[in-house]
């Protein structure tokens, strides 16, 4: 008779094999549970790490408009004490008043980076938007007027400077 190689002898040595296969297959599934867990864990920490970057965000943005506000606040009470003169019929001191209110607030925009956008020289489509050309004395494509102001915060332009840009000298038709 011929002996088959992967069967055991005897009854010990069976029950020796299967004790080994459930010892692993217990092996595997602590490491199976272990593993779940550990992921579990990981899946929390990050969802933690989410909703802790969300209230920083968020808080980081409050304390922003909180700076912005606390500089424009004495523009505010300028603006009141403006609005107290004109009911007051003082046009010297309305105008002032109104100057005062303009430059506190220019003083305010720029301690937060607000710069106004330089609009003589040549038209740069990057920060003007030309309304209209006209014929002028000046050099073709020069800024000859300024509609509205431009304005960038650090790199970014915020609103581009509204011009009126020179065609150059108008030709005469005969």
């Amino acid at each position: 008779m011929a002996r088959d190689a992967d069967k055991p002898d005897t009854p010990e040595a069976e029950a020796s094999e299967e004790a080994a296969v459930e010892e692993r297959i217990a092996a595997l599934e602590a490491e199976r549970d272990e593993l779940l867990d550990r992921l579990r864990r990981t899946a929390a920490d990050f969802d933690n790490y989410r909703k802790r970057a969300a209230r920083d965000q968020e808080s980081l943005v409050a304390r922003a408009h909180e700076r912005l506000m606390k500089a424009l606040l004495p523009v505010v009470d300028d603006l009141e004490r403006a609005l107290v003169a004109a009911a007051e019929h003082e046009e010297a001191k309305l105008e002032e008043g109104v100057r005062l209110v303009a430059r506190e607030l220019h003083e305010a925009l720029k301690r937060e980076g607000l710069e106004e956008i330089e609009a003589e020289g040549k038209f740069d489509p990057h920060v003007h938007e030309a309304l209209l050309s006209q014929p002028s004395e000046a050099d073709e494509g020069s800024v000859i007027e300024v509609l509205q102001k431009g304005y960038r915060l650090g790199d970014r332009v915020l609103r581009p400077a509204r011009v009126v840009i020179s065609q150059g000298v108008a030709q005469e038709t005969e």
